[in-house]
């Protein structure tokens, strides 16, 4: 047994032995988070992922105060989140859902359970692993313990999920700047149902739309994301409504269950329906205005349009793209060299007095391994990229000057800085998305103040998206390639839009799932 594991008895002996005059209530904390690529060749191992146990897990909620604990006892089990990649080992996969199965076990009876998840984990051999996952967790607490299930708009509900989950929501905004916010509220709004003694919400209604894009077309900063969006709260804080939420889904996924969804839960059943509806044909009404959220453009492009914007500029912003193809915060590989190579190819860059771009990152721990035992400003040479998804260019042999080196990123690990000609590239030993200042300022490099700026990234995030002067988007291969057609999907249910732009309206009727009792 994992030290961690055992910890976590011995913590939830106590728990117990503290407990057993005590009437209030018990709600477990449990899940299983990852968004992964059915269209990238990694693969995802459990030593990839974060997991936590016992108490530990409530470092993952900073607005887990008093008044909780006053209201129940609490019985975190293990929550595993690991960073966007690739689809997971089944073995892995099986041995994180039996440890969950096993320590949920020794918390029983429960009255409620917090499920914390994702919504787009894929696994070999499986269409569905989140329906699968609350199925076994549902075999083992009951039908009569309430499910407050959280997720990231990106993910997916099947009609198995919706079942099985009594309260279910995700967040409302993309890039998700309220994870925390939405989390709370499905902790909130279980706590209240079973103070209250309302129980389970006794209507669910499920509206599977036949949508399927990209998170970098459905921002909520832009139109027509932004509306639809601001929808949602005014129908789930209607009266006898519960919640209610807007799922994008995964573009990135392979499965039947790939598609967006509507769903409102509640004690009113004409309200609960006519707010799903509501929310779908609003959806479907917009889809022909859904656009990426920053102009998209060729790599080649995108190089020009940096230059032009250099010889204009008025002050000391970068101009930004986003290396789209490959983006590891979407489940690409993080290590496609195809963008890297086309870069060290041109020859603006080819003098160190071209202008100054820095490129995030690459994956090289060949490169790592040598930068360590070498001074900076020294030469250093070693293979980076293409050690995973190897399809569009290979592994390239770097040769420049070392500029920086950090260490004990728990992520990278180690990473530095090369300088070949003009271009800056950050090498890290394990792949890296780059998304805060800091990221960089460890680095010894500024952002804000760099001519051009490239980053494996989709939409910016807030601090790169403040720190913009212009930003473009381009269209790159990888795992989790914008163009969708390319993808070659073959198991979800057609037709689909985009990919079916011509399809008829479809009947967007909400579905009634059962209350499982």
């Amino acid at each position: 047994m994992k030290i961690k594991q055992l910890l976590y008895f011995i913590s939830i002996t106590v728990l117990f032995s503290c407990n057993t005059s005590n009437k209030k209530l018990r709600i477990g904390i449990t899940g299983l988070a990852i968004e992964s690529s059915t269209f990238s060749p990694a693969i995802t191992t459990e030593k990839e992922f974060d997991i936590r146990y016992g108490g530990d897990i409530f470092r993952s909620y900073p607005f887990f105060n008093q008044s909780y604990m006053d209201n129940a006892d609490w019985f975190p089990t293990m929550r595993a989140r690991a960073l966007p990649g690739g689809v997971v080992s089944k073995e892995s996969y099986e041995s994180m859902v039996l440890q969950i199965i096993e320590l949920t076990k020794q918390t029983l009876p429960l009255d409620g359970l917090f499920f914390d998840i994702h919504g787009a984990m894929n696994v070999e051999g499986m269409e569905d692993p989140e329906g699968d996952f609350i199925e076994r967790i549902r075999s083992v607490i009951g039908n009569k313990t309430i499910i407050s299930t959280s997720m990231d708009s990106h993910g997916n509900v099947s009609e198995t999920l919706a079942l099985n989950s009594d309260i279910i929501t995700c967040y409302r905004k993309a890039p998700h700047t309220d994870a925390l916010e939405s989390k709370q509220r499905a902790l909130d709004n279980l706590v209240e149902r079973l103070k209250s003694g309302e129980g389970k919400p006794k209507y669910k209604a499920w509206i599977p739309v036949p949508i399927l894009l990209p998170g970098e077309q459905t921002s909520t900063r832009v139109e027509p994301g932004k509306s639809l969006y601001e929808k949602v709260k005014p129908i789930a804080d209607s009266e006898g409504v519960v919640d209610a939420a807007i799922w994008v889904g995964y573009a990135w996924g392979d499965a039947p269950r790939n598609h967006a969804v509507v769903m409102t839960v509640g004690d009113n059943k004409n309200a609960v329906v006519k707010g799903a509806e509501e929310l779908a044909k609003s959806f479907w009404d917009a889809r022909d205005e859904f656009d990426f959220v920053a102009p998209t453009t060729t790599l080649n492009d995108a190089l020009s349009q940096a230059f032009k914007y250099l010889k204009n500029k008025k002050d000391n912003k970068p101009f930004i793209i986003s290396d789209m193809g490959d983006n590891p915060t979407a489940g690409g590989a993080g290590d496609v060299t195809w963008t890297l190579d086309k870069l060290l190819k041109t020859k603006e860059f080819k003098s160190k007095n071209g202008p100054e771009i820095i490129y995030a990152s690459i994956p090289g721990p060949d490169l790592i391994k040598n930068a360590l035992n070498t001074k900076i400003g020294e030469e250093v040479s070693g293979y980076v990229g293409a050690m995973v998804d190897n399809r569009f260019s290979p592994p390239i042999l770097l040769n420049g000057t070392l500029r920086a080196v950090h260490l004990g990123d728990k992520n990278a690990e180690a990473e530095v800085v090369v300088q070949l000609g003009s271009i800056k590239v950050i090498v890290t030993n394990k792949r890296k998305p780059y998304h805060y200042i800091s990221d960089f300022t460890n680095l010894s490099l500024n952002p804000s103040k760099t001519e051009i700026l490239m980053v494996k990234i989709g939409y910016l995030v807030p601090e790169l998206y403040d720190i913009r002067g212009d930003w473009v988007m381009a269209l790159t291969p990888g795992g989790v390639d914008q163009d969708l057609e390319r993808l070659g999907y073959k198991n979800i249910k057609r037709p689909m839009f985009p990919l079916d732009k011509d399809m008829a309206d479809p009947d967007l009727s909400a579905v009634l799932i059962p209350v499982l009792k």
